[in-house]
């Protein structure tokens, strides 16, 4: 008996030496380092960086319309007639050139300067200059007075866009924030399973020793085939539960992984553990305003409302007839040549101007009607979804906060039960070695035992991812790690 139980202590301290080497080799994996890691590389967040580079560049379309623009126009045509009796055909040419510049301004107002050159040649002549150039210069304003009228509205689109680019980068951080908060979970979870592995090899040591000492002890008379046999039962379950952690480790280990890179899978973390719990107990005050003032799903609902009170504005602006009015003045010159066209329009008495009123207004407005109180009932839905928003906020900050509490006083409960368990464990151990017990109650302390190393472990678990939650909730995950996002 003695030689068995020398035996299996050598094979069990081997084989923890063997672990330990494996152990060793890795390199430690900090929570913080994985945090990092997932910030430059994780495949979901590089998805969500493209969102406000693409919002950037809404602000650039919605500013062009505002940007001057360049036009150039240029025709050449020629029109014949035909002989006809004693009458000669005729031949004429023209080309026309007009080059301008528009600018639309905030205001509703647009103005343009162009110039333009004409040149005809009839053949035969009938006037007194063949060719002749028609040159004039011109300068236009438009002002709408009814619809399109004022800053505030014509900037509406700009202000959507510059929106749209805030709430981009708002949704980017909340992505941020849940990559941190898995990646969190992913941490403490193969913490869980690794310890949990090392509980069930412990388990199963102690049950093939339980094992050995049952046949040496039936042998010796003082232990019947039924101990032997529970014993040996005792020893499959043990190595079904080694192998179910082990699967659960790797599954940890990919789930990691796939959070901390890209296509890394066949990997291995380095060594992980949990860290001291040394912050203080959240208070539900301090959190629900930290909530308030920094969580970035109720910032970029805001702006999302923000929107569309712009869009309302727009499509109330709509519903307004259309009235304009406009003037230009120019100046023209008739002459042989271009240079003297242009020369001769500068005379004083070769000038223009006109005056004109434009209104417009579709019969019934239907269409317009229809999309503004489309938009007043878009937004009485966001706003009152922005208040459910503040409540369950309210709500989950409570339930995170409580969750804190209660998990930070299961650790102390659960590391009390461990303790006693193994005390219990002991005693039973020693019972039986003295013949006063079975190998049955002796797996059964045994089991005991590991079910409440599991129950410590999955207490610390559960306060660590209680408190991602609450800070995810409080949206300070990237303060805390140092995370400053483009």
């Amino acid at each position: 008996m003695t030689l068995r139980r020398l035996f299996v202590a050598i094979v069990v301290a081997g084989f923890a030496a063997l672990l330990s080497a494996q152990v060793t080799a890795q390199s430690p994996l900090s929570l913080d380092e994985c945090i990092a890691r997932a910030i430059k590389r994780n495949l979901d967040l590089e998805i969500q960086r493209f969102n406000p580079q693409i919002a950037q560049k809404g602000i650039d379309v919605a500013r062009d319309a505002y940007e001057p623009e360049l036009s150039l126009t240029s025709s050449h045509g020629v029109a014949r007639t035909a002989a006809v009796g004693t009458t000669p055909g005729t031949r004429s040419e023209s080309t026309d050139t007009r080059l301008g510049v528009t600018q639309n301004f905030y205001t509703g107002t647009s103005v343009g300067i162009s110039t333009k050159l004409d040149r005809s040649e009839l053949n035969p002549a009938v006037g007194t200059l063949n060719p002749a150039y028609n040159a004039d210069i011109t300068i236009s304003a438009r002002q709408q007075l009814l619809r399109g009228f004022g800053t505030e509205i014509n900037r509406a689109v700009l202000d959507r866009a510059r929106l749209g680019f805030d709430k981009a980068n708002l949704d980017y951080k909340v992505g941020t924030l849940e990559v941190i908060q898995r990646t969190e979970n992913a941490y403490y979870n193969l913490v869980f399973a690794r310890e949990q592995l090392e509980v069930r090899k412990f388990s199963l040591a102690l049950a093939e020793r339980l094992h050995e000492e049952a046949k040496a002890r039936r042998e010796s008379g003082v232990a019947t085939d039924l101990d032997v046999f529970q014993a040996g039962v005792g020893v499959a379950n043990a190595r079904r539960g080694v192998i179910l952690a082990q699967q659960s480790v790797r599954d940890s280990e990919e789930s990691l992984l796939a959070l901390i890179g890209q296509f890394e899978l066949d990997g291995t973390p380095g060594t992980v553990q949990f860290a001291e719990f040394g912050e203080a107990l959240p208070l539900l005050g301090s959190s629900l305003e930290l909530a308030r003032q920094s969580q970035p799903d109720y910032q970029s609902a805001r702006a999302a409302i923000e929107q569309l009170k712009l869009d309302l504005k727009i499509a109330k602006d709509s519903v307004k007839p259309s009235l304009s009015v406009g003037a230009a003045v120019g100046l023209n010159g008739y002459r042989g040549s271009g240079s003297s066209a242009y020369s001769d329009a500068f005379n004083r008495g070769n000038n223009s101007w006109q005056v004109d009123l434009a209104f417009s207004y579709p019969w019934g407005q239907v269409a317009d009607k229809a999309r503004y109180h489309q938009s007043l009932a878009t937004l009485s839905r966001e706003q009152t979804r922005l208040r459910l928003i503040e409540q369950n906020i309210e709500v989950q900050v409570r339930a995170a906060v409580r969750a804190v509490g209660t998990n930070f006083e299961s650790v102390k409960i659960s590391a009390q039960a461990r303790e006693l368990s193994t005390k219990q464990y002991e005693l039973e151990k020693a019972k039986f070695d003295a013949g006063l017990s079975t190998s049955r109650r002796v797996l059964e302390a045994q089991n005991d035992l590991e079910t409440a190393r599991v129950n410590e472990l999955q207490a610390k678990v559960s306060l660590r991812t209680s408190l991602a939650a609450l800070h995810r909730i409080e949206g300070s995950s990237l303060q805390r790690y140092g995370v400053t996002l483009p």
